[in-house]
C-alpha cells in the first residue's frame, strides 16, 4: 500500500475479511533528550553509546569531524590513536613512519605525529562541545621496543633502548622484566608460548619492552598519565595489549584513576584481549571486571556472514561462541590490526563491509564502534605524513576512510538511538538467504540485501502505521530526514531493497517529503435495487460506521438516483469492511 492509495483500494461491496479499525498513525515521542548530562557535567554529551574510531586522525581533523558530522549524527564518543610521545623512525622494513611508531612511546607527554598537547586539549573540547566523549588509545603494557636501532623522536626525549632506559617518565632498567626475574621466565624474555599465562603477561610482546606492572611506581606512573588525559577531558581509554598485563595489576591503576571531568564518572574502559589463548585466564572473559572487552569474535563472525552473503544465518548470533556478553564488550566490524591480517572485513570488502556496519548498528550486541582509518597498500605503510611523519590533515577524497560521516552509517547511528530501549530482535525474516529484515521491539525495522538484485517484499515492522523516512537514504535527522518514504499500514510494509543495500526506519524518523495517510477516508457505496413504494434501502457491516451489523444503525442509502441507492460513509484509515444489503420499510 503506497502514501496516498485512495480508500476504494481498501473497501470493496464484496465480503471482505474483517480487518478492525487502524493503530495510531503517529510514532512515539522519545522521553529523552539528544543529550544526557549529569550533576558533575561542564559539557552536555549526546546520551548515545556509538564510537566513531578515527584511527591515526590528528588532532585538528578529529575536532573537525566531532563539529561537523559526529555531533550531530548522535555519535557518544569519538576514539584517537595513542597521543603519548613515541619513536621516529625514517626508515624502517615498513617504510618511513609506519603507522606502529605510535605504539612505541618513550615518554608519556603529548607531543606526538599527530599534534601537540595544546592541539590535543582544544579537540578533547571541541568534541565535548559537540556533544562527543573522546576515548584515547592508551599504551601502557609497555614503552619503545628495547631492539630499536634508531633513537629519534617526535618530541626531542632521549631513550636507550638497550639498556631499558626512558628518562622523560623515568623509567630505568628495573622498571621492566627480564628473563629470570620472577615474573618471565623465558629464556630470551620475549613470548613464545601464548598459552602460557605468566610468559604472556610478563615477557615482552615483540621485544617491546615490558613494564613491570607489579610494581608501585611503574602502576603510580602509568596513572599519572591516565589521569593527565582524564584532566585534559578524556572520556575513557581503549587499554592496548591488555591480555598482557595481569589483571590484578591493571586493576591497581584502575582503582587510581580520578572521575572524568565532564560527567564525574569512572572513564570508561575498552580492553584488547585477542582470543587464542587455550587457557581460560587469557580469555576475553577473564578481563571483564577491569571493563569492557574488545568483540574480536563477533568481527569475525560478521565477516564470515557477510563475505558469504548467507545473511539468514545472522538469527543464530544468540547461540555464536563470543567473547564476552553484550554488556561487557565493544563491537566492531574492523580495526587497525584486523584489517591489515584479513582476520574481519575491511573497507576493501566494498558492500560487504558498508552493509555489516549497518547490521553492527542495528543488531542488540555490544557497544558498537564504527572505524575510519586511511587507505593502504602496504601493511605497515604511514599514514599521510610530512616529511618528518606528522599526519597530515584527513582528506576524505584522498587517502582517507570516511564511513563515519556517510549518509547511511550517519542516518544508522540515530537508528541505534531511537531503538536503544528495545533490547531484543523480532520478526527476523530472510526472504532470501541473503536478504533479511527485523525489528526492534516496535521502536525500528531494517532490511538488508546483500544480493545482486532488487528485492521486494512485505515485512512485520511492529512500528505504528504512519509514513516513515529511511535513514540510509536520509542519514541523521537533523533538521529533518529526507529519505525514500516507506509506508507502514497494519504494522506491515512492502519494501524494496536496493541491491547490495538496506532500508531503516524508525520512530524518530517520520519527517521529510512526505505526509502520513489521512486518519479517516470516505467510500461511497452505489447499490442497484428496485423497491415498492415506502421501502428504503440500508448499509449494514461490521464496522461500528456501518452498525456493526446493528439494522437500527445500518446507514441509509438516498435514492436520488433510483433505482441506484447510494450513501457515503466515513471509515477510519486502513479499515476493510465485510458488508451487506438489506432492505427495511
Amino acid at each position: 500500500m503506497h502514501r496516498g492509495s485512495p480508500a476504494r483500494s481498501l473497501i470493496t461491496a464484496a465480503t471482505l475479511l474483517i480487518c478492525g479499525a487502524a493503530p495510531s498513525l503517529t510514532g512515539t515521542a522519545r522521553a529523552d533528550s539528544p543529550h544526557a548530562t549529569s550533576p558533575h557535567a561542564a559539557v552536555a554529551l549526546n546520551a548515545g553509546d556509538v564510537t566513531a574510531n578515527l584511527w591515526e586522525w590528528n588532532w585538528n581533523s578529529v575536532a573537525r569531524a566531532c563539529t561537523d558530522h559526529l555531533g550531530p549524527a548522535g555519535y557518544g564518543a569519538v576514539q584517537v590513536a595513542p597521543p603519548a610521545e613515541s619513536v621516529s623512525l625514517a626508515s624502517s622494513g615498513d617504510g618511513a613512519h609506519p603507522w606502529w611508531e605510535v605504539y612505541q612511546p618513550v615518554s608519556y607527554g603529548l607531543t606526538g605525529r599527530l599534534g601537540t598537547r595544546a592541539q590535543f586539549a582544544a579537540m578533547v573540547a571541541a568534541c565535548h562541545g559537540a556533544g562527543v566523549r573522546v576515548y584515547a588509545d592508551a599504551v601502557v603494557n609497555h614503552m619503545a621496543g628495547a631492539n630499536n636501532t634508531l633513537t629519534t623522536t617526535y618530541g626531542g626525549s632521549a631513550f636507550d633502548p638497550s639498556g631499558y632506559a626512558y628518562p622523560a617518565v623515568p623509567y630505568g632498567y628495573g622498571d621492566f622484566h627480564h628473563p629470570g626475574d620472577g615474573y618471565c621466565n623465558d629464556d630470551d624474555g620475549v613470548i613464545d608460548d601464548w598459552n602460557d599465562t605468566a610468559e604472556v603477561q610478563n615477557c615482552e610482546l615483540d621485544h617491546l619492552s615490558d613494564l613491570k606492572t607489579q610494581s608501585d611506581r611503574v602502576r603510580g606512573a602509568i596513572a599519572g598519565y591516565l589521569n593527565d588525559l582524564i584532566g585534559l577531558g578524556v572520556d575513557g581509554f581503549r587499554i592496548d595489549a591488555a591480555k598482557h598485563i595481569p589483571q590484578a595489576d591493571f586493576a591497581a591503576i584502575r582503582s587510581a584513576l580520578h572521575p572524568t571531568t565532564a560527567e564525574g564518572k569512572a572513564p570508561y574502559i575498552a580492553q584488547e584481549v585477542v582470543p587464542g589463548s587455550a587457557g581460560d585466564a587469557l580469555k576475553p572473559s577473564a578481563f571483564t571486571a577491569n571493563g569492557d572487552v574488545i568483540g574480536f569474535s563477533y568481527a569475525d563472525g560478521l565477516k564470515a556472514q557477510f563475505s558469504a552473503g548467507t545473511l539468514s544465518n545472522l538469527s543464530g548470533i544468540p547461540s555464536w561462541s563470543l567473547d564476552a556478553p553484550s554488556d561487557r564488550t565493544f563491537a566492531m566490524v574492523a580495526n587497525h590490526d584486523t584489517e591489515r591480517n584479513g582476520s574481519t572485513l575491511s573497507y576493501k570488502s566494498g558492500t560487504a563491509y558498508t552493509l555489516a556496519n549497518y547490521f553492527l548498528l542495528a543488531y542488540p550486541y555490544g557497544r558498537p564502534s564504527v572505524f575510519d582509518g586511511f587507505t593502504w597498500s602496504a601493511a605497515g605503510q604511514s599514514p599521510p605524513a610530512d616529511a618528518g611523519g606528522f599526519v597530515t590533515d584527513a582528506n576524505c577524497s584522498a587517502g582517507w576512510q570516511c564511513i563515519t560521516r556517510s549518509t547511511g552509517v550517519k542516518g544508522m547511528v540515530g537508528w541505534h538511538n531511537a531503538t536503544a530501549s528495545a533490547t531484543t530482535v523480532s520478526d527476523f525474516t530472510a526472504t532470501a538467504g541473503n536478504v533479511i529484515g527485523f525489528g526492534r521491539g516496535g521502536k525500528g525495522w531494517i532490511g538488508l540485501n546483500a544480493s545482486s538484485s532488487a528485492s521486494t517484499a512485505a515485512y512485520t515492522t511492529g512500528l505504528p502505521d504512519g509514513v516513515y523516512c529511511d535513514v540510509i537514504t536520509g542519514g541523521a535527522k537533523a533538521g529533518g530526514c529526507n529519505g525514500t518514504a516507506v509506508t507502514v499500514s497494519d504494522g506491515t510494509a512492502t519494501v524494496t531493497i536496493p541491491a547490495g543495500g538496506a532500508v531503516a526506519i524508525d520512530v524518530d524518523a517520520t519527517t521529510g517529503t512526505t505526509t502520513p495517510p489521512a486518519s479517516t477516508v470516505s467510500d461511497t457505496f452505489n447499490v442497484q435495487a428496485t423497491t415498492t413504494w415506502g421501502t428504503s434501502v440500508y448499509r449494514a457491516g461490521n464496522v461500528p460506521a456501518l452498525g456493526s451489523w446493528d439494522p437500527a444503525k445500518a446507514v441509509p442509502l438516498s435514492s436520488a438516483g433510483y433505482p441506484t441507492w447510494s450513501g457515503t460513509v466515513t471509515l477510519p484509515a486502513g479499515t476493510s469492511p465485510h458488508t451487506a444489503n438489506d432492505t427495511w420499510r
